[in-house]
């Protein structure tokens, strides 16, 4: 991303924004997360081979020009202008309207790679380290089974693990749940006890140790797949919940064999979402 930055004529430059990969058909969280790497070499071997594209949301200053203190209808302004001069297609403009019909549209469409729709008052100056915009989400829910879950210190339930079954019938490790209050942490296990000893996931399965984490452990107590519970998710990346998810609700209604991918959100191509966000 440095050598685009370095084709600007502005070489004094603070903005505000977001790098996104595109990786084959989706926009790939894990080969952000691999640009996180001592090694320079690597850093530089990655940004040849899955080249990152830049999404501009704000400008603080341009050239000698302090934007920080002028209200966000300013900014707004200089950063288009800007982006009029720039020919580099991995520098995008972020969307943005003051429609009401066009941000519900937005918001329709997040979940698969967008995360949601940003509103900021006109009328504010930058206020760094602040929240000060609000991020509404567009949040869902599916069926998943619970296909293990781990423990804490004190040996109570730490997260739910939850699979989906993909095309061949295995169970795929798609997230986690852990959000639960203290109080209702021994209930859980009382909930999982008679169901341990189940095969667990027989797909996708908890992964191990990572320099990122290597504390981490990909130990849990496998279940039968006969628990299935509804839980509430903003986003999917490649096949995965993006965050962790928020417990809803049991369903004992549902069998684990009705818990497959199809019910999620299909997730946006990265040409679908340059698409969506093209300023109009």
């Amino acid at each position: 991303m440095i050598e685009h930055i370095r084709t600007l004529d502005q070489k004094i430059l603070l903005l505000d924004g977001e790098l996104v990969i595109p990786i084959g058909d989706r926009l790939s969280f894990d080969a952000l997360q691999a640009r996180l790497h001592p090694a320079a070499s690597r850093v530089a071997k990655l940004s040849r081979d899955t080249p990152a594209q830049f999404i501009l949301f704000d400008a603080l200053r341009i050239g000698r020009i302090d934007l920080s203190a002028k209200p966000l209808a300013e900014r707004r302004t200089a950063l288009e202008a800007l982006h009029k001069t720039i020919a580099d297609p991995a520098l995008i403009l972020s969307p943005a309207s003051q429609s009401l019909e066009q941000a519900r549209a937005w918001l329709t469409a997040t979940g698969g790679a967008l995360d949601g729709v940003i509103a900021k008052p006109l009328d504010q100056p930058y206020q760094q380290g602040e929240r000060a915009m609000r991020k509404v989400k567009r949040l869902r829910t599916a069926d998943c089974v619970v296909g293990g879950y781990r423990t804490n210190a004190k040996g109570e339930v730490a997260s739910l693990l939850l699979g989906l079954l993909n095309d061949a019938g295995k169970l795929d490790l798609v997230g986690f749940s852990s959000a639960f209050p203290a109080a209702e942490r021994k209930a859980l296990g009382a909930i999982l006890e008679p169901h341990e000893g189940g095969p667990g996931f027989t797909g996708k399965s908890p992964g191990g140790p990572s320099r990122w984490n290597p504390d981490k452990s990909g130990d849990y107590i496998s279940l039968d797949h006969d628990l299935v519970v509804e839980v509430i998710y903003d986003q999917i990346t490649a096949g995965r919940f993006r965050h962790g998810t928020r417990f809803h609700r049991w369903r004992p209604d549902k069998a684990g064999r009705q818990c497959r991918y199809d019910q999620l959100i299909r997730e946006l191509k990265p040409a679908e979402l340059m698409e969506l966000i093209a300023p109009n």
